[in-house]
């Protein structure tokens, strides 16, 4: 067994844990305290000792745009994903569209990053995030409000104080603070030896934590629905295959010779969907409460389950690459998966579309 398969097999066994205990977590508080920490502690420092290690380049400050412009691609792809799908009703697509461009790098790769790629890539994937939280933050917010106003045909509210709030979220969230102060002290030649020693052990201590902690979080956040989990399950994994296959294009055309770099690509690619869309969708639904449910904006129990379900799922496929050594960075291996994950995520509409025209042969013998 390799070194790559029993850290694989190690995680699996602390995730397992964390399914194992939820029941002894009575409520979603105490699931969410966790999460907290990981958020406001472990995943900060951990990105923060990281930085410190990568030399500043243009590289860095590249990432962010290129996350960005990735962000906007799947915007743009997931109509296309649920047409194909065959999910019409208004609400559903809104959620969908604002769930599945976004990504949640901390909570589903970085912790995997760290582990299998090293620190160095750890701080691109960090600087990529940046981009990835503009978008997750302003623009999807921007968008999630022009759609509640343009659906109940109401004066539009001024949103720049909002968005003045959201940028001091921004600003004033750890992980953003530690890159932030992380970027300058690689500008100014300073790294974790010119630390103070206290400092020094504190923030590794802290970042040791990380992995562990977000591996039982993930046990604990396994939540299985039966109602729409094949709606979900073929457009997440139409959204991974497709991603793979532009991945392997890109690849095709510009030749990356750093293997590891490759690695980087397609796990940050292949993250989770974001909770901050559904914030977002929360804070609307929290204005809709006395609309009718089938005039409401978004559908809130739908971005419950995209959320539940694309955790587990990237987990899964991210482990699966990482853990393969070098398999994924040739071309031909990416493409033969990308049409792997695509045939699955087409069997569902494929079923739909068969059984629904079964049953109109059915309705026509009848008629006649």
């Amino acid at each position: 067994m390799t070194e790559a398969h029993v850290k694989a097999l190690s995680f699996i066994t602390f995730i397992l844990l964390g399914f194992l205990i939820k029941k002894k977590f009575t409520s979603k508080a105490e699931t969410n305290g966790l999460k907290k920490i990981i958020l406001l502690l472990a995943l900060p420092a951990t990105i923060f000792i990281a930085l410190l290690k990568v030399n500043l380049n243009t590289e860095l400050l590249i990432l962010p745009v290129i996350a960005l412009g990735f962000n906007a691609f799947l915007y743009f792809l997931t109509p296309l994903l649920l047409n194909a799908i065959g999910i019409t009703d208004k609400s559903t697509r809104n959620t969908a569209k604002l769930l599945i461009p976004s990504l949640a790098p901390g909570l589903s790769c970085f912790p995997f990053i760290l582990e299998f790629l090293g620190p160095t890539y750890l701080g691109k994937a960090a600087m990529a995030d940046l981009g990835n939280k503009f978008f997750v933050l302003f623009i999807l917010y921007v968008i999630a409000i022009t759609w509640y106003y343009k659906n109940q045909t109401s004066k539009p509210e001024p949103i720049s104080t909002k968005l003045k709030a959201l940028g001091k979220v921004m600003l004033l969230e750890p992980v953003n603070m530690f890159i932030l102060a992380a970027l300058i002290f690689v500008f100014l030649g300073i790294n974790m030896s010119n630390l103070p020693f206290f400092i020094q052990d504190n923030l590794t201590r802290l970042s040791g934590i990380m992995t562990p902690l977000v591996l039982l979080f993930i046990g604990l956040a396994v939540v299985i629905k039966k109602k729409q989990i094949s709606q979900i399950f073929s457009l997440l994994m139409l959204k991974y295959g497709i991603t793979l296959l532009v991945i392997g294009s890109i690849i095709t055309i510009i030749p990356i010779p750093d293997s590891k770099d490759i690695l980087l690509m397609l796990v940050f690619a292949l993250s989770a969907c974001s909770f901050w869309p559904f914030a977002h969708i929360s804070s609307i639904a929290s204005k809709e409460i006395d609309v009718a449910e089938e005039k409401k904006t978004f559908h809130v129990d739908f971005a419950l389950s995209i959320l539940a379900l694309s955790l587990p799922m990237s987990v899964l496929l991210i482990l699966g690459i990482l853990t393969t050594g070098n398999t994924f960075t040739k071309v031909p291996n990416i493409l033969i998966f990308a049409f792997i994950i695509l045939g699955l995520g087409l069997i569902f509409p494929a079923y739909s579309r068969l059984k629904k025209g079964k049953s109109l042969n059915i309705s026509f013998s009848k008629a006649e």
